[in-house]
């Protein structure tokens, strides 16, 4: 019954509790085996080795790639890694040990990025060297919180398999699916415990396709290779039916079971129950997700499949994002004129920005962007085509569910908003009916989640 478990980098954070609620709970001899746990990098540590995923504030790669001086923050770097060992000590880490393998990666990453801005230095190349040093750094943070946890839980005398796929000391050109095989060939896995970095070396590159996402990626291709019974995925929270900071904890409860079309909805919103890349690959192989709560081991989570349809008519997630842009494209000749939305979606696809939404009437067409998507050039060529084009900051809500076929939903919801005095700017809903979306003025955000929650949550 081989399960294949990625822990994230809150939850590692909180190791005690990762030890006790996921690696050793209600289990003992044998049945702590044939396990995968697939780890992130403690938290905040690639926030400086990379950038603050949130604030965006620089990291050591951007010390870097501007021509900084990034040894001074590597040094921080190191400095916080070994601070996070003082604080594992009493779960058993040698600290004297730990810190020597910090040391010697540390030195050997600094050889790599001192090689890589020479080559920056010189002009010849920028682009594929700038690359290169992103995934030294990033593979760092899982080096390190993998070789923490493998070794506190020899030192508890379970057997431990510490599965390296940063390939920092292998020199071999192998691809990231190559190296999750090469690296697991020999491992039986039915007799010890796997801790592998969130972090794969290939040639394809990692962060090059999924930059801070890779970590769920890896595990994902761990879990496609491997073929576990199930997928699992600890966080520090429920996926649930909407977001406690918004509506309140005691108005929410987990989802339970829903269907990998949802995780992808969610994902289209930025609630990523799993990113969408790392989603494909498991629900292609059939490979059931269960998202569970490092904090309350007991609760089974939520269950996502393939196949999964609610037989209760109900939602199941009420979503959405404050971060989203109007672009409204009018002209009074659209109508009647074959080609102006393939007109306006080529512009879209020329600038590389993708949507969330669209709806259509007669002379005009509204399209929903992130607004970190938001492109002055994309807005002057559409602008120079069409008669009036303008941009607004808006928010999305969504009403997501596998059986939503309920009538008066929609009525229901509308009414929701309106008795809020909360004006619908837009609204969709596909012929599948698993995503309701209505756009609404970004300042009534929230007022718009929890008006919803109340009424059809």
């Amino acid at each position: 019954m081989l399960t294949v478990e990625k822990i994230g980098g809150t939850s590692m954070s909180a190791l005690n509790q990762v030890i006790d609620n996921i690696i050793l709970y209600q289990r003992s001899g044998n049945d702590l085996y044939n396990r995968v746990f697939v780890v992130s990098a403690f938290s905040g540590v690639t926030n400086l080795l990379l950038e603050n995923k949130k604030t965006k504030a620089p990291g050591v790669y951007h010390r870097l790639a501007t021509q900084q001086d990034y040894h001074t923050a590597l040094a921080e770097v190191t400095l916080y890694l070994k601070q996070l060992n003082e604080r594992y000590a009493d779960l058993g880490l040698d600290i004297t040990e730990a810190d020597k393998m910090i040391d010697l990666h540390m030195a050997k990453a600094k050889t790599y990025l001192d090689s890589a801005t020479t080559m920056l230095a010189s002009g010849y190349l920028n682009e594929g060297i700038l690359l290169a040093a992103r995934e030294i750094l990033a593979s760092i943070g899982e080096t390190h919180s993998a070789y923490v946890l493998a070794s506190i839980l020899k030192r508890k005398g379970i057997n431990t398999e510490l599965v390296d796929l940063s390939g920092f000391d292998d020199p071999r050109v192998m691809t990231i699916n190559e190296r999750i095989r090469d690296a697991f060939k020999n491992i039986d896995l039915q007799t010890c415990i796997c801790i592998a970095t969130g972090y794969a070396k290939g040639t394809e590159g990692i962060m090059r396709e999924f930059d801070r996402g890779y970590s769920e990626v890896t595990f994902s291709k761990i879990a496609e290779i491997l073929r576990p019974v199930e997928a699992v995925i600890h966080k520090e929270y429920h996926l649930s039916t909407a977001d406690p900071g918004l509506v309140g904890i005691d108005n929410v409860r987990p989802v339970g079971n829903t269907n990998y079309d949802i995780a992808d909805q969610l994902a289209d919103v930025g609630m990523e129950a799993i990113h969408p890349k790392a989603a494909k690959p498991l629900e292609m192989a059939g490979v059931h997700l269960r998202i569970k709560n490092t904090f309350e081991p007991a609760h089974p989570g939520t269950l996502i499949t393939r196949e999964y349809i609610s037989d209760l008519k109900r939602v199941e997630v009420i979503t959405g994002t404050g971060q989203q842009l109007l672009v409204d494209i009018y002209d009074p000749l659209m109508i009647g004129n074959v080609g102006s939305d393939l007109q306006i979606m080529q512009l879209f696809y020329n600038h590389k920005v993708s949507y969330t939404f669209k709806s259509t009437s007669a002379n005009s067409i509204s399209i929903i962007i992130w607004e970190n998507d938001y492109n002055a050039l994309l807005i002057d060529d559409l602008k120079s085509q069409f008669e009036k084009v303008t941009c607004e900051p808006v928010a999305m809500v969504c009403l997501l569910g596998t059986n939503m076929d309920q009538p008066g939903l929609l009525a229901r919801s509308a009414s929701a908003l309106a008795k809020n005095h909360i004006n619908i700017i837009a609204a969709g809903m596909a012929s599948g009916r698993v995503n309701i979306q209505f756009v609404v003025a970004r300042e009534q955000f929230k007022e718009a989640i929890i008006a919803l929650n109340k009424e059809v949550g």
